[in-house]
């Protein structure tokens, strides 16, 4: 069963990525229960990116029932002069100013 994660006004998550275990599947997924405006204001869905010299953030715009996919750790991306660089990617979610935002996180390498 995937875990609901539940952001009550004031709760965010800071930047982060999911390495824990033995073996970690590149993806994962989050899925909003809650209706953004109606059940709860804020609480963004934010990825960054980061390789040398660059940096980008991103708000994914959620509505209830999407789902997001993304990367636990590196991403290939294009680099400056050819050829692929990695990319490390993080993810959180911004402060929630009010209500409450229910989630259910898909970690496929935390399978029990």
């Amino acid at each position: 069963m995937a875990p609901c994660v539940v952001y009550a006004a004031g709760d965010y998550s800071c930047l982060h990525q999911d390495l824990y275990g033995e073996h970690v599947f590149p993806l994962q997924a989050a899925i909003p229960l809650s209706e953004p405006g109606k059940d709860f204001t804020g609480g963004e869905f934010v990825m960054t990116e980061s390789a040398t010299g660059n940096q980008r953030a991103d708000v994914v715009a959620l509505q209830q029932g999407d789902a997001v996919v993304f990367t636990v750790n590196q991403r290939p991306a294009a680099g400056r002069r050819g050829g692929t660089r990695k990319a490390a990617m993080r993810h959180g979610v911004s402060r929630l100013r009010s209500g409450k935002r229910h989630t259910v996180g898909l970690i496929f390498h935390d399978a029990r």
